[in-house]
């Protein structure tokens, strides 16, 4: 997504005035760039994707909840793009926009029955035991470099934690973890590799499938195939990468921006030191400013329609900008503060499709039983490079650090 695209057809009304929605300033300043588009454009932008690929990014924060609260108007089935005809079978954005049938694409009564069961599967994960399992996790990731006074938190331990934890809750074997991360990473990239990444996940997810057809056990696999909706072995392998996805991912670099974001701001420095309420702060507030899934795609328009002042043909793309619609001046404080102890953000999405509320508690869960026992275990952490040289992901669809460097007093 990095490499510039080729030059629009002469008078394309789609491309006019578009912003390319790939390059630098993603990694820089996405936040100016949000508001850059909203003087601009308005709620509702024109952009362009890589490959000068046309597509509408919401920013505004009651036009994302209109689209994501109407499937009627936006569909979540991205068969009826009208863009198809045009995009090569190696287009690196296409395992993020093809349709396959899992829950993530279905609509109406086929996703009721999906999304049920998946909630129904998460649901009876045991809140208890799921906390015990992160500090068993956490403690076994910090042994590892609690010794040497320094580590890389996003590597060593920010993306492993989540992707452990999930494992575990999965019934898959730890030994999985370090092919799952290659194969998420490849996928939300982007790059030349991003289509064999998400085969590789489809695999593992299979095998996973096979094995608790056959060996059942007290995971959310095997409830999934037990389940009263009656999924397919292919039904629950797509929905499990799906699940998978949106779990790591989002946890992931919720952990990583929050540690950032006490490390760096002296709001929390005074409580490094065990303040339970402040991590607490820290990833609300992570997620107003520096939500981990910034942009995703998408809805397609079921026919023409107006939106934020924008004239939205049938079959057109329509992205969510979920950081974008975290900005909307209309619900924040003057100034651009959230309100203190403002949960609104639409960092979980809405509508239908968003987030089971199972799977949002789980990832509070892991995410702040991930900085408790970090900041318990290493209370002096401090950050071992100045924060401006902190490297962002060059990608506009996630914010992530690429690295996050600290340095402590070596434990013993």
């Amino acid at each position: 997504m990095t490499e510039p695209a080729p030059t629009p057809p002469p008078g394309c009304p789609a491309h006019q005035g578009a912003t390319p929605l790939y390059g630098p300033r993603f990694q820089t300043d996405p936040g100016q760039l949000y508001r850059e588009l909203r003087e601009t454009h308005g709620p509702v932008a024109r952009i362009e994707l890589a490959g000068g690929v046309p597509a509408w990014l919401v920013i505004g924060y009651r036009e994302l909840q209109q689209v994501t609260g109407r499937p009627e108007l936006f569909g979540r089935d991205s068969s009826r793009w009208n863009h198809w005809p045009q995009i090569p079978a190696d287009w690196p954005l296409k395992p993020m926009m093809a349709p396959v049938p899992s829950v993530l694409y279905a609509e109406g009564e086929e996703h009721q029955r999906r999304k049920g069961a998946i909630t129904d599967a998460l649901a009876g994960v045991d809140p208890y035991e799921l906390k015990k399992h992160c500090e068993e996790i956490a403690d076994r990731l910090i042994d590892e470099f609690a010794g040497r006074g320094e580590a890389e938190l996003v590597a060593e331990y920010a993306h492993r934690m989540p992707l452990l934890v999930l494992c575990r809750l999965f019934g898959l074997g730890e030994d999985e973890a370090p092919v799952l991360i290659r194969g998420l990473l490849a996928m939300l990239d982007g790059g030349a590799d991003a289509q064999a990444g998400a085969q590789q996940l489809l695999d593992s997810m299979l095998a996973l499938v096979r094995e608790k057809r056959e060996h059942p056990g007290a995971d959310v696999t095997s409830r999934l195939l037990e389940h009263a909706a009656g999924l397919t072995d292919e039904e629950v392998m797509r929905d499990m990468r799906v699940i998978l996805i949106a779990g790591h991912q989002p946890s992931a670099y919720w952990i990583a921006n929050a540690l950032r974001l006490m490390l760096t701001d002296e709001r929390f420095a005074a409580s490094l030191s065990g303040g339970r309420r402040s991590i607490s702060q820290a990833l609300a507030e992570a997620l107003w400013e520096d939500t981990p899934t910034q942009i995703f795609a998408g809805r397609w328009a079921t026919r023409d329609t107006q939106l934020g002042g924008q004239r939205i043909a049938a079959g057109d793309m329509v992205l969510l900008g979920f950081a974008g619609a975290n900005a909307d001046p209309s619900v924040r404080q003057p100034g651009g503060a959230p309100a203190e102890g403002n949960r609104a953000y639409l960092s979980f999405s809405y509508g239908p499709h968003s987030c089971p509320f199972p799977a949002q508690e789980a990832a509070e869960v892991i995410a702040a039983t991930a900085i408790e026992v970090l900041l318990d275990r290493l209370p002096d952490l401090r950050l071992a490079v100045a924060e401006h040289a902190l490297v962002w992901r060059p990608s506009a669809w996630v914010r992530a650090l690429v690295s996050l460097p600290v340095a402590f007093t070596p434990a013993m």
